[in-house]
């Protein structure tokens, strides 16, 4: 029996969001049909081209190939363009995750910039700093820190950046400048909940400075800054986030020096996608462009002036 082209394109809408509900709002459909053309096209096909995964639905290996042709089906009903144009192949909803920092400095700026020449293009940035999943349903390209462990996905280095401690001047007026990491134990440690931390190479502070007490913690590194800047202890912060205010004050760079990486990990089928492509490349090359200010100042320090 030969599949429906209407369901490989529904398919191909689940593909990329990993649920029936987003797929159904998307295509005007009610979650049951979609539901039920699913079923009808596994039927065609003689086989599942779904499978449960976490947080959703991942395609097997039936269901890739029969994505890979509702692709191209979609490429061919999308040449069909007024005046002949064909419309612009950068379109559509890209969803990746990321952590804060990068969301915010990195991924923000490089996207605003591809939807001005791309407007029919439109990416989701969920934040969240945790390993890599083995599992991506319905993401296309996660940012992490650290080296992923993954399998059936492609993993590419992004770039590195760097954290150090930083306290606010009004901090140290108030409470001394530590000029030695045993004097830091002294002092309260502003960064992420140790029992909620689920990237090992962001433990760093606790394993350089094990008697150094948590002060304020967060999962949030935008409140780490802000923290930090309101006197509420001594922050291991990204460089590139830290330097950006002129009241923090970079201490011990000699000692604090954690240089980390970010990863980009994708799904192998998210490449053919020109939109997903274009994304991971605005991405690639803004990160490239901020190097020096994601390794951060030599000292972190700015004149007083």
């Amino acid at each position: 029996m030969n599949p429906n082209p209407d369901d490989l394109l529904i398919l191909l809408a689940v593909s990329r969001s990993g649920k029936f509900t987003t797929a159904a709002q998307a295509l005007g459909l009610n979650h049951t049909t979609v539901s039920r053309r699913i079923a009808a096209l596994g039927k065609a096909l003689g086989g599942r081209v779904l499978a449960r995964a976490a947080g959703g639905w991942e395609v097997t290996e039936l269901g890739a190939e029969a994505v890979h042709v509702a692709e191209r089906i979609e490429s061919a009903v999308s040449a069909l363009g007024p005046d002949d144009r064909a419309p612009d192949p950068i379109a559509g909803v890209v969803r990746m995750t990321a952590t804060d920092g990068f969301s915010a400095y990195i991924a923000a700026p490089a996207v605003a910039r591809l939807r001005e020449e791309h407007p029919g293009l439109s990416v989701e940035i969920v934040t969240v700093t945790r390993r890599a999943l083995q599992q991506r349903s319905g993401l296309d390209i996660e940012v992490v820190v650290g080296t992923p462990q993954v399998h059936r996905a492609e993993a590419t280095r992004l770039g590195d950046y760097r954290l150090g401690m930083y306290a606010s001047r009004a901090y140290l007026a108030s409470h001394g400048t530590p000029a030695s990491v045993e004097e830091l134990t002294q002092h309260q440690l502003v960064y992420f909940v140790d029992s909620m931390l689920q990237v090992d190479d962001l433990d760093a502070p606790r394993r350089l400075v094990p008697a150094m007490r948590d002060g304020l913690s967060s999962t949030n590194v935008f409140v780490h800054v802000e923290a930090t800047r309101a006197g509420a202890g001594i922050g291991f912060l990204p460089c590139f986030m830290a330097d950006r205010h002129a009241d923090l004050v970079r201490l011990l760079p000699e000692d604090f020096a954690e240089l980390l990486p970010y990863w980009m990990v994708l799904r192998p089928d998210s490449m053919r996608r020109p939109a997903v492509a274009a994304v991971v490349h605005a991405l690639k090359a803004e990160t490239a462009n901020r190097r020096e200010e994601l390794l951060g100042r030599p000292t972190g320090r700015r004149d007083d002036s």
